[in-house]
């Protein structure tokens, strides 16, 4: 059956040449750009040549208030290529939300959009596998790692440790699976109706539940520069995104609770046999413990309750999640 792709601005269906929108979200990236432009320019010449996409393909870079000259190389690239297109937000926003200003403005202007980093270490030879997944009928296409042999032990252990973590408190992702993935002009559509603040896009994706599949690829080193990736950052993203889809913190504070009063009890009926039998008690001890180990506990549920109000406090704002300062569409 040919698959018919709605809210695009061509209108086309499984038989034309879909229009692929690359979206580069792009932070002090003026030393990787110039190698990454090119080489995804040359995808999309290898599709295009190939009948996989249309000739009117084209790359959105969304400069997320970068420090650097980034914005100027964008410029550059877009005087010599007119598919290099570019936006450039007022203010750093966070990759979250410079994901999604450039997802909401190739929306209409594309059948289906692959959101990369400019790194290049998602192998961009992967675009033209989700792309014929698409036109087979596939809405979302993830990218997935096929392994993680070339990271460091700790880098592969804090990475299962993640997507474990992740799973254990409720929250629904794609293992290995970071933000390189293709979505069609329906999906697209979808993640524009969820108006939350507190962006999750990786969470968002299973959660809309249109038709998926996985293409999986060797990760490449950097092509250039430096991560902007700390181990606080992954932490960081890891306690929005659960803290974004899911209560179950708050419900395994809640059952902490119930097993410490029923310790409680126990510790009350090991006081009393004592008492009543007559024997000494060496109180300080057991008191000093017992006052850190709760003090530390209700610390933590203090911290776990604060980071839910504080998304609330986020979202009745309504702020906008990002300012646009300049664009080359």
């Amino acid at each position: 059956m040919p698959k018919i792709t709605t809210g695009s601005a061509t209108g086309t269906d499984c038989h034309a040449q879909p229009v692929v929108a690359l979206v580069i979200p792009c932070y002090n990236e003026e030393v990787t750009l110039p190698i990454c432009i090119p080489v995804l320019c040359s995808i999309l010449d290898d599709m295009s040549a190939a009948g996989v996409a249309s000739a009117d393909s084209f790359i959105l870079c969304v400069d997320d208030g970068s420090r650097d000259a980034t914005w100027h190389v964008i410029e550059r690239m877009h005087r010599r290529d007119v598919r290099v297109k570019g936006i450039r937000l007022a203010h750093n926003a966070g990759q979250q939300n410079a994901l999604y200003a450039g997802l909401m403005s190739v929306r209409g202007r594309c059948d289906a959009a692959v959101t990369i980093d400019a790194d290049l270490q998602d192998s961009p030879q992967a675009i033209a596998s989700m792309v014929e997944k698409y036109g087979r009928g596939f809405d979302i296409v993830y990218g997935v790692r096929s392994s993680r042999d070339s990271d460091t032990w700790f880098k592969r252990t804090s990475a299962r440790a993640f997507y474990r973590v992740q799973l254990l408190l409720g929250l629904n992702t794609v293992y290995d699976h970071s933000e390189f993935r293709l979505m069609d002009a329906r999906a697209i559509d979808m993640l524009a109706e969820y108006g939350e603040h507190n962006l999750y896009i990786r969470g968002i994706m299973p959660h809309i539940g249109l038709r998926s599949t996985k293409v999986y690829y060797e990760r490449a080193p950097r092509a250039a520069g430096e991560t902007k990736y700390s181990l606080t950052k992954l932490i960081s993203v890891s306690v929005d995104g659960i803290t974004s889809f899911s209560a179950r913190p708050m419900r395994l504070i809640f059952y902490t609770g119930l097993i410490l009063l029923l310790c409680d009890i126990a510790v009350i009926v090991w006081v009393l046999v004592s008492y009543l039998g007559g024997e000494a008690i060496s109180g300080w001890s057991s008191i000093m413990l017992s006052l850190w180990l709760l003090a530390s506990l209700l610390l933590i549920a203090v911290g776990v309750v604060g980071e839910y109000i504080g998304k609330i406090f986020k979202e009745v704002k309504r702020r906008p999640r990002y300012a646009i300062a300049e664009a080359l569409l």
